[in-house]
């Protein structure tokens, strides 16, 4: 077993958490992955109206007795959803770890952190995350460049945005973006990291609930099947390759605006093609670790191997390298 500061805070065995995704952070994979003991958390605004959320929460718990949290992402929008009201239902249902994410977050933490709730913030830049710490979150997910969704507009690697994030943040982090085995949980905690944050490969289990279609496209993908969208909009997002994706960078690279592709990228038209298997109906967040994903296995199964790979990489292979002479006096 590996345990960090994260494991010790979050009361959970493993230092891998599912975080938050748009339609796919519901209780048929949530409960799975808190069973496992790593870390699930449900997306609140996959839920149309925070009362559908309080239900989804009792779903989860009828589960598992397991920890689990619920992500709110907060965007800018013409027509923001009901943010307060979705907070209160968190809050009233007794959930006691939250992970935010997006724009200005602190009237949120604030309300959480009133209440005894455990915090967990996702930045893109090291700057974020220290704006983050200051307002009094719990934990940091730090987002590297080869995420998906949306990476922020600096494209730090990971390689360099763990251990910079690490060298300025006193409170546990997770590393996310790029991570789907025991190697990445290895190389995260030789960054600074103190656990692993994954989508795309717990996308890619037999619980995720979305069509077996989207699972095979993520198995069959390699590491160079995504497109950066939004990019001249400055609200970069990583989307996997298909004809909607290149349709939209297409349009970007004439210089044309967002309203020319606002049809093509409705976040409706994206969950259709999850529910119909349809991969081309609309754009779908997928990071760069497709080129890991080699199979379809079962939450456990996949928390189980990450755990046993990293654990065998640490006393084995990397306990092998050190000469006993390095410790002589």
């Amino acid at each position: 077993m590996i345990r960090t500061r994260f494991t010790e805070m979050f009361g959970i065995d493993h230092p891998i958490v599912q975080g938050g995704m748009m339609w796919v952070g519901t209780a048929d994979l949530v409960a799975p992955v808190a069973q496992a003991g790593a870390l699930g958390f449900l997306t609140a605004l996959t839920q149309p109206t925070p009362e559908a959320l309080m239900r989804e929460i009792a779903r989860t718990r009828e589960r598992t007795d397991r920890p689990f949290g619920v992500n709110l992402t907060i965007l800018p929008s013409l027509s923001p959803p009901p943010y307060a009201e979705y907070r209160r239902a968190i809050i009233e249902s007794g959930i006691t770890i939250v992970e935010t994410a997006g724009h200005r977050p602190q009237e949120h933490v604030d309300d959480f952190k009133a209440h005894g709730m455990r915090v967990i913030h996702k930045c893109t830049a090291v700057r974020h995350a220290l704006s983050a710490q200051r307002i009094g979150v719990d934990a940091i997910s730090i987002d590297g460049f080869e995420c998906a969704g949306h990476p922020g507009e600096d494209d730090i690697p990971g390689l360099i945005l763990i251990p910079a994030a690490a060298d300025r943040i006193s409170v546990p982090i997770l590393a996310s973006g790029g991570f789907g085995d025991g190697r990445g949980l290895v190389a995260a905690l030789a960054l600074g990291a103190d656990g692993i944050n994954m989508g795309t490969r717990f996308c890619a289990t037999r619980e995720a609930p979305i069509h077996e279609n989207f699972k095979a496209a993520l198995v069959a993908n390699d590491e160079r099947a995504t497109e950066l969208i939004f990019r001249s909009y400055r609200n970069t997002a990583r989307v996997a390759r298909n004809a909607i994706a290149l349709q939209v960078v297409g349009i970007e690279g004439e210089g044309r605006p967002f309203e020319d592709v606002a049809a093509l990228v409705r976040g409706a038209r994206g969950r259709e093609g999850l529910e119909n298997g349809d991969v081309d109906h609309g754009i779908w967040t997928a990071g760069m670790v497709q080129g890991l994903i080699h199979d379809i296995p079962s939450v456990r199964d996949l928390v189980d191997r990450i755990i046993g790979e990293a654990e065998a990489i640490i006393a084995r292979r990397l306990a092998g390298l050190v000469s006993d002479n390095m410790f002589a006096a």
